[in-house]
């Protein structure tokens, strides 16, 4: 995976991200403060007219450049949580000009690590961990049985979408929405949704190599 691949896979989460900004919105209503995809689509619509710079960068600036534009344009705790995990997995890819199949394993093991490290979310709290903490485990499975980047990444997206789906009858534990009890439960937790759309377009992008 090269730095251009990287482009086309933030592209593809910009376009994905701004299509689905109604969905996002709608399902952050009951639980949360009604702006998840407004912000999610304004932080990446912010990453997206820095491409003409973005272009030339190694992978590990490209992410990290990701990082900060979320942590000082996405509103709520997504940006805090998002902008990490982005610039942990520009760290964790310094000096590689390309990424192999164990790069980006290790690459979505630092992406949740910024984000439990920022959040101290644990599985089962209704959070984007919970999407993302089954993708991990898919992709290091994959890794270890010698699949492709192509596979990884698409075992990760399916795992992720598992996940996601399994918020809805979670209690949440976390954020705004706990303050709901027993009435966050029923609802998809929009965090988990966006990072299955992040995972999706990469196995997009990494499939269509």
């Amino acid at each position: 995976m090269t730095n251009q691949d990287i482009i086309r896979w933030l592209d593809r989460i910009a376009d994905e991200l701004r299509a689905n900004t109604h969905y996002l919105t709608q399902l952050d209503s009951p639980i949360g403060d009604a702006d998840h995809g407004t912000n999610m689509n304004r932080g990446f619509s912010a990453v997206h007219a820095k491409f003409p710079t973005m272009t030339a960068m190694d992978i590990a600036t490209q992410l990290q450049t990701v990082g900060t534009t979320l942590v000082s344009t996405v509103g709520g705790a997504s940006g805090p949580l998002y902008g990490t995990a982005f610039l942990r997995a520009g760290s964790a890819v310094a000096s590689k000009q390309e990424l192999t199949a164990s790069d980006i394993v290790a690459m979505l093991e630092a992406f949740l690590g910024g984000i439990t490290a920022r959040g101290k979310a644990q599985v089962g709290e209704k959070t984007m961990v919970d999407a993302l903490t089954p993708a991990l485990h898919a992709a290091r499975q994959e890794l270890d049985q010698g699949a492709s980047i192509a596979d990884i990444t698409a075992k990760a997206a399916a795992a992720a979408e598992e996940g996601m789906k399994a918020t809805i009858p979670m209690l949440a534990i976390k954020g705004r929405a706990s303050y709901l009890a027993e009435r966050s439960i029923g609802h998809q937790d929009p965090g988990a949704t966006s990072s299955w759309i992040m995972l999706r377009c990469l196995a997009e992008v990494c499939a269509d190599q």
